[in-house]
């Protein structure tokens, strides 16, 4: 894929990587994905990359469509740079790793519910949960 094509990606049930457009959004510019409960797919994105002032955000796309549903953000006053690693957590909320410390949402109600670990040295690529 060129450097300079950004949101173009397609999944399949099979694993079968297929060139191809899912979802076209100039604003997304792809770091992570996880899969919503109900199949939809959630991309962690910086835009413009690699910016200063790029705006952080974690995109949900319907799986059949490819048109954006919503988009989670943090509110002013909650640092969220850097987006990279999502994973959805036992309790259900959906987490996204962050230059500074690790950002919960709440799927379901799509609300940001802040900075869970606040680590200012962290540059978080990927969240994992372990046990029950």
């Amino acid at each position: 894929m060129p450097a300079t094509c950004y949101g173009e990606f397609q999944l399949t049930s099979s694993s079968m990587l297929i060139y191809d457009r899912f979802a076209i959004d100039d604003a997304m510019s792809p770091l992570d994905l996880a899969i919503a409960p109900e199949g939809n797919v959630l991309v962690s994105s910086e835009f413009p990359f690699g910016s200063p002032v790029a705006a952080a955000a974690v995109g949900e796309y319907d799986a059949r469509s490819g048109m954006l549903v919503r988009v989670f953000s943090a509110p002013s006053g909650v640092p969220f740079r850097r987006p990279r690693g999502l994973r959805f957590g036992p309790d259900g909320h959906l987490y996204c790793t962050a230059q500074g410390g690790v950002i919960a949402f709440d799927y379901e109600r799509g609300r940001c519910l802040g900075m869970m670990v606040d680590c200012p040295r962290l540059n978080g690529q990927a969240i994992e949960f372990f046990g029950d």
